[in-house]
């Protein structure tokens, strides 16, 4: 997952941003926008997370990719402020008062438990029809070791906390993660398809 540049970054947060204020206003996003980077085409998983001083307000993402990223990221960024089941929908009053994180995610590749490093990986588990997934930065900002991070992603997934040692699939992935105002990216990881559980706790 080659790093996006700074302009890419600042395209995707711009973007994320027109969508969030469209969703909540019940607006409909272009179907596609012109002109826009290769790298923001590529099939590519990626989450959106929304914060409202610092207080998670919604998430939710797409672990592998099944469509262009910038997409991808309208579409989460719309999700995020009116679709996630833990959070009521955000309001146009508060839109001034959110902050957009985005975290493009590579691929999850299949992982032993002594492989995964906290801080430089997210994790996505599952089990039958239970699937469950962290952002690499949710274990940082909880100060989780490797075995709280496995035993919080079972819980997450609706599993048995040691699911993760009998038998769940455990999937590593690392994440590109930046925001409004920081214009910073770390390298992490994330996994997956289309569902709520978001980045954070």
């Amino acid at each position: 997952m080659p790093p996006l540049t700074e302009e890419e970054r600042r395209i995707l947060l711009r973007l994320a941003r027109e969508a969030l204020e469209m969703g909540v206003r019940g607006g409909a996003l272009n179907e596609e926008i012109p002109s826009l980077p290769p790298a923001l085409l590529a099939l590519q998983g990626a989450f959106v997370t929304l914060r409202k001083q610092d207080r998670l307000r919604g998430c939710i993402g797409h672990v592998r990719g099944d469509a262009p990223l910038y997409q991808t990221v309208r579409e989460c960024a719309v999700g995020a402020a009116i679709a996630d089941p833990r959070f009521s929908p955000i309001t146009p009053q508060e839109v001034p008062s959110i902050h957009i994180e985005i975290s493009v995610l590579s691929d999850p590749q299949v992982v032993a438990p002594e492989q995964i490093e906290v801080g430089k990986h997210g994790l996505f588990i599952s089990q039958g029809n239970r699937r469950g997934l962290l952002l690499p930065q949710v274990a940082v900002e909880w100060r989780w070791d490797r075995e709280e991070f496995l035993e919080q992603t079972c819980l997450k997934a609706g599993l048995p906390e040691d699911a993760w040692r009998h038998g769940a699939a455990i999937e590593a992935f690392t994440a590109q993660v930046f925001g409004e105002d920081t214009g910073s990216a770390a390298s992490a990881s994330k996994t997956g398809n289309s569902f709520h559980p978001a980045g954070a706790k």
